[in-house]
């Protein structure tokens, strides 16, 4: 039977997510691609001290590349999101991919800092940001029982190449210098149009082309057999081609969705997010130089990173597993909740650490707390918002993270300098992210409530984080409502004509009833609005 393609203007009939098969195959790419997007700004910071000396900078103007990679991850989120909405999630996977191996590999030719910002940083950074957001979107599509599973392992890809790529990178740069390492690196980001091919849609359009075929079929057997036949199969086409030409204007797909602020479960989130970014990554990042001023030596310091890489690799899988318990996943939200709060009474709790011990015990606990975040941040949006408007979500989301990420580590290191201890950063660290989670967790709790007092509404199954197979046979209903009522004036001229025939139309049903069919005589009009007039709405709604 071919492979079908949709027709313009007509809603596909959605497909159940397979929770397996190809489905492995696109969870490999998005833990690639996963993995690049998080690693690869935070890599690069091996060749800073080569920059230095080439282009006499100091330490905060290479400090900016990695920034600005950071940036264009989240605060392109929208533009992503339009682009996905648009052009589907393979196309803009291909041109992100080709965008951020050029940037890498035109920024092995840069003469100043200012061209390495446009091509490093500009560059690769949305050519990453194009990849990262449609991956996570495909991964939603292609898992729904097994999503939280998929979700973790996917979000390991950053801990694993960021252990990765690291070493790596020492390695090219003592070779080959930065020039041949960024080279290098620019055609190893190739692969992430390797992970853009394979994600492959799914098939859509199959179950209505089966419908199509069906209707030829039960049309060729239940109308009489000659000319009426085949003008009755004609009819029906016809019919279903006005169809077609009256949807078409309905069908104007949003690139952005803003409706999903009306669902307080992503204003909740959104708003405990950008609280929660805020303090973070402030302790990663002050880690090895907190580290250094109590005494610790240089190659132990930069141990203490590798802990939290190491534990964070487990963490992540692990509680995507745990989060798709029968039993915990619908109250993912407080496991996120709940996540946020061990991860900030960690920092907290480890502001006094004075030796190595203290500092390695901490790196333990927080490893496994970030891995806990990591792995529930994106399952938790896709469950308030469900998988159709996740596009969107994401995006805005990404959006307001972006402006945390800038101000939260920024004004961390300006505190640092200012009062030159770092007890009061964790502290306050430790606080932002406890303050998210409580946020989260009770303001969770209080519209859920409010939602079991009031009676659901028939036609919302996903507000509450349901599933994305009931979101799609909601999607169907509505589809066939919409097009039982628009077949009403495809047949109005029809229906002219058989008004001026009513009484002999009645008489030829009569004799009908009698022998058992329609008819022979009389032929166009009882054909199309006799006995059978009922048979093609079927299997027009079919």
């Amino acid at each position: 039977m071919g492979r079908p393609d949709p027709e313009e203007g007509q809603l596909p009939a959605p497909v159940k997510p397979p929770d397996g098969g190809w489905g492995w195959i696109v969870l490999l790419g998005c833990f690639v691609i996963t993995g690049f997007s998080y690693a690869f700004p935070k890599a690069v910071s091996v060749y800073f001290k080569e920059l230095m000396k080439d282009f006499h900078v100091g330490y905060s103007d290479t400090a900016w590349i990695s920034s600005i990679m950071l940036a264009m991850l989240y605060g392109t989120g929208p533009v992503c999101s339009i682009m996905v909405n648009q052009f589907g999630c393979r196309p803009v996977m291909l041109i992100g991919g080709l965008l951020a191996s050029a940037g890498m590999i035109l920024a092995s030719f840069t003469t100043n800092i200012i061209e390495l910002y446009l091509t490093a940083g500009v560059l690769t950074g949305l050519g990453m940001a194009l990849n990262f957001q449609p991956s996570l979107i495909m991964l939603g599509t292609y898992f729904d029982k097994r999503r939280p599973l998929a979700n973790g392992l996917a979000a390991a890809g950053s801990p694993v190449f960021l252990s990765c790529l690291s070493p790596l990178g020492q390695v090219l740069l003592q070779k080959f210098g930065w020039r041949g390492g960024f080279l290098i690196m620019g055609g190893l980001l190739l692969n992430c149009c390797t992970c853009g091919a394979v994600m492959r849609p799914l098939d859509m359009g199959m179950k209505r082309k089966m419908g199509k075929a069906q209707d030829k079929y039960e049309a060729k057997e239940m109308l009489p057999i000659g000319g009426k036949s085949e003008e009755g199969i004609s009819t029906t086409d016809g019919t279903k081609k006005g169809k077609k030409a009256k949807k078409k204007p309905k069908k104007g797909k949003k690139l952005l969705d803003f409706s999903i602020f009306k669902n307080r479960g992503f204003i909740i989130y959104t708003i405990s997010k950008f609280i929660l970014v805020l303090g973070l990554f402030v302790p990663p990042i002050l880690l090895v130089n907190y580290a250094k001023d109590t005494g610790v030596p240089d190659t132990e310091a930069a141990f203490l990173l590798s802990i939290i890489g190491f534990i964070d690799i487990f963490a992540r899988p692990a509680c995507g597993m745990v989060a798709g318990l029968k039993w915990v996943r619908p109250h993912v939200a407080y496991l996120f909740s709940f996540s946020m709060l061990f991860n900030g009474l960690t920092d907290i709790c480890s502001a006094r650490a004075s030796n190595y011990t203290g500092l390695v015990i901490f790196c333990v606990f927080f490893g496994i707390s970030y891995g806990m975040v990591g792995a529930l941040q994106f399952e938790v949006l896709m469950a308030i918002v469900g998988s159709q408007k996740f596009s969107s979500a994401i995006g805005l989301v990404l959006l307001i993270e972006a402006f945390a990420v800038l101000i939260g580590p920024p004004s961390a290191g300006r505190l640092v300098d200012a009062l030159k201890n770092y007890e009061v950063i964790f502290y306050l660290a430790g606080s932002e992210v406890v303050l998210s989670a409580l946020f989260l967790g009770v303001a969770s709790y209080c519209c859920l409530n409010r939602g079991k007092k009031e009676p659901p509404p028939e036609n919302n199954p996903s507000a509450g984080g349901g599933s994305d197979t009931e979101e799609a046979e909601s999607d169907v209903q509505e589809a066939e409502e919409h097009s039982s009522n628009n077949h009403q004036p495809a047949r109005s001229t029809d229906n002219a004509v058989v008004a001026a025939n009513d009484e002999a139309n009645h008489v030829a049903e009569e004799q009908s009833g009698e022998g058992g069919g329609c008819p022979a005589g009389d032929g166009e009009v009882l054909a199309r609005d006799g006995c059978n007039a009922d048979q093609m709405v079927e299997r027009d709604s079919f």
